[in-house]
């Protein structure tokens, strides 16, 4: 029988609501700066949100909604120059407090390394997004809690493609069976799911209404002794909130 020995993290959406009031504000900010009078809405960036990766959603906005603009510069390098402008006012909302982790993130993340479970990350967004975020929300030492941080270019597919997922286990030494995934869209499930991974699935404004057949636990949120998650799919037992026992359960479940 398995045993739990990693948790492997998504970001966007499963560590922090990052996606409605953070990403999408700095690419408005960073359009606005460089005088484009584009805006994405709350409705279109969740269109957008089809497309993974930053760059990648630029130049899918343009094929798609703006065919005939012509850059100023050569395509990819506008679309690189802008995207980094768009990190730039995201650390700025980090840096502002904007952007908290979701209920029981902390806690189980301090939970798993109080049991010395190993923690990595396998996300889309850049490796500074992720740095940035978490020396925000968990203080200036927290990157180092995680081994791997698998994180934007790192590879050359990017989710739904198993490829980050694969990258993070491979860097770890490690089985899928021995490893937990957490997800909050079905394009990060899809991805993990094909690495082998059984994973865990909390839903936000974006994503609640997507396919998540095949997650083993799909949930609201993490949640807290004082603030229940509500369970979505798959079996959580008498728990009102996911701990380490809960992950080690789900972890050996034939599901």
């Amino acid at each position: 029988m398995s045993k739990l020995q990693a948790l492997i993290f998504d970001v966007d959406g499963t560590l922090a609501d990052t996606e409605r009031d953070g990403h999408r504000v700095a690419f408005n900010r960073a359009f606005a700066g460089s005088g484009l009078d584009w805006d994405w809405t709350t409705s279109l960036y969740g269109e957008l949100l089809a497309i993974t990766g930053g760059k990648e959603r630029i130049r899918f906005y343009l094929e798609q909604y703006l065919p005939d603009f012509e850059p100023p510069t050569e395509l990819d390098s506008f679309i690189a120059n802008l995207h980094a402008a768009k990190s730039k006012y995201y650390h700025s909302l980090l840096a502002e407090g904007a952007i908290p982790l979701r209920p029981g993130v902390e806690r189980l993340l301090k939970e798993a390394r109080e049991q010395d479970v190993r923690l990595a990350i396998a996300t889309t967004t850049t490796p500074s997004n992720v740095t940035t975020l978490l020396e925000q929300t968990l203080g200036s030492d927290s990157p180092s809690w995680f081994e791997v941080i698998a994180a934007g270019d790192i590879v050359p597919a990017k989710k739904p493609a198993p490829d980050i997922y694969q990258y993070a286990l491979q860097e770890m030494n490690l089985q899928a069976q021995d490893c937990l995934a957490f997800e909050d869209s079905h394009h990060g499930l899809t991805s993990a799911s094909q690495t082998g991974l059984k994973t865990v699935v909390t839903v936000n404004d974006y994503t609640q209404d997507q396919d998540f057949t095949g997650a083993i636990l799909v949930l609201s949120d993490f949640g807290e002794p004082n603030q229940p998650f509500k369970v979505l799919g798959g079996d959580a037992g008498d728990k009102s909130y996911l701990d380490m026992a809960l992950a080690h359960r789900l972890l050996t479940s034939q599901g």
